[in-house]
């Protein structure tokens, strides 16, 4: 069984993954996605029309943002999971359809008979699902329409993915917009029409990069709304004797909840790799057991956490294949699955309940004496940055400070992107 995924720049020879995924994706959850991608293209094709006639669209709304963020690199390498998605995008597509055309009834209008990926049937069986994906794998496109048009294609579905994991969140934390939701709806629709206008095209990826900065600004009123702007924070990096549980990913949420659960269990709580910023938001930096930060990137993360003598959760997204060394103390949260790895479900209320998590944690070694202290600073966030701006700008006139490193990503494994 082939596959094709280029949507991270850790590709099989930096073209993309063919027959396994670098990630550790295989190519049955790789058609899996495929299709899921399909299906949220077709319910947004509902969605933009019944929110044009005022319709609610909310259930639809976080529906699109679900798959998309699901889709991403490094969330959900289930197949099981995956197709449950699948299964409730039906659900939701034939839902948002009949609101749809109610709307349309009660606004004397005929309705549109949509076909395409609004028509998609997914199958009951497992491997009739995947055969489906199969059907709608890029190469097809490739092939079809050529190269230019497809990558600009999928440039556009990879600037949505992005934005809905930002989104997601922001909704976690309740910041929600209806407008950007629409903006999601709108141009998932155009994708369903299989534009190949390269103008047209790049005007739309040029749109969705807009449609990312009015995410992130979302996202960080949601942050800092919940846990305050970062300040400059001393934080250390190496180990503390103790129990341990490590947390990686990016949800902040999660790590609350996991710090709250904790409080006087004895437990040391570290971040990990796209988590280490979360130590200079000051709602959570002042739980005393949030010790620092283990580890570095999230591709190194399989010879760390096989190191790590405590409990493993993983929140969102960056898993890679867990080594049977450490297979029964990893605990995955939110959208990000494996096979075989035990899962802490949302409970109605939005509360997670780790006990699985604290159990392992306490029934693992712990780290067994204090490693030599040492520390970097973080928290220089925009609005830190800001409230110095004019002692900033003095500095650099007077030559006292001569470099600004910008760290814009999280997956720099190439010499000189790995600060």
């Amino acid at each position: 069984m082939n596959m094709f995924c280029y949507q991270c720049e850790q590709t099989a020879k930096g073209t993309g993954c063919t027959a396994h995924g670098v990630c550790g994706k295989d190519p049955e959850t790789a058609a899996l996605q495929d299709l899921l991608i399909h299906l949220a293209r077709g319910v947004a094709q509902y969605a933009h029309r019944a929110r044009g006639l005022g319709a609610e669209t909310g259930e639809a709304d976080r529906f699109v943002i679900e798959a998309l963020f699901t889709a991403v690199t490094n969330v959900d390498f289930d197949p099981e999971r995956v197709a449950e998605m699948v299964r409730k995008g039906a659900a939701v597509r034939d839902r948002t359809r009949q609101a749809y055309e109610q709307a349309c009834r009660d606004a004397g209008k005929t309705p549109e008979q949509l076909a395409g990926d609004a028509a998609i049937d997914p199958a009951d069986d497992l491997d009739a699902m995947i055969r489906q994906g199969e059907d709608l794998t890029i190469q097809n496109r490739i092939e079809n329409l050529g190269e230019d048009v497809t990558g600009l294609q999928e440039l556009i579905t990879y600037g949505l993915k992005g934005a809905a994991a930002y989104a997601d969140h922001a909704r976690i934390l309740g910041v929600e917009d209806d407008d950007i939701y629409a903006a999601f709806h709108e141009t998932l629709n155009y994708l369903a029409g299989n534009p190949t206008d390269v103008d047209g095209l790049l005007a739309a990826a040029l749109a969705t990069g807009e449609l990312n900065l009015k995410v992130m600004e979302r996202l960080d009123a949601a942050n800092t709304g919940a846990y305050g702007h970062p300040e400059p924070t001393e934080v250390r990096v190496t180990p503390v004797a103790g129990k341990a549980i490590v947390v990686s990913g990016h949800d902040l949420k999660d790590l609350k909840m996991l710090l709250e659960q904790t409080e006087g269990t004895e437990i040391n709580v570290y971040t990990h790799g796209e988590m280490l910023p979360c130590l200079a938001y000051p709602e959570l930096k002042k739980h005393k057991h949030l010790v620092g930060n283990y580890g570095g990137a999230w591709q190194d993360q399989r010879k760390e956490f096989d190191e790590f003598p405590g409990a493993i959760l993983m929140t969102t997204n960056c898993i890679q294949k867990p080594r049977e060394t450490y297979k029964d103390r990893i605990f995955t949260t939110g959208l990000v699955a494996w096979p075989g790895v035990e899962h802490i479900p949302t409970g109605p209320d939005g509360q997670k309940d780790f006990t699985p998590v604290i159990e392992a944690a306490l029934a693992a070694p712990g780290f067994e004496e204090d490693a030599e202290a040492k520390t970097i600073t973080i928290g220089f966030a925009r609005n830190a940055v800001m409230n110095v701006a004019d002692k900033i700008v003095e500095a650099v006139k007077a030559g006292r400070i001569r470099h600004f490193f910008l760290i814009g990503g999280c997956d720099g494994a190439k010499p000189g992107r790995n600060y």
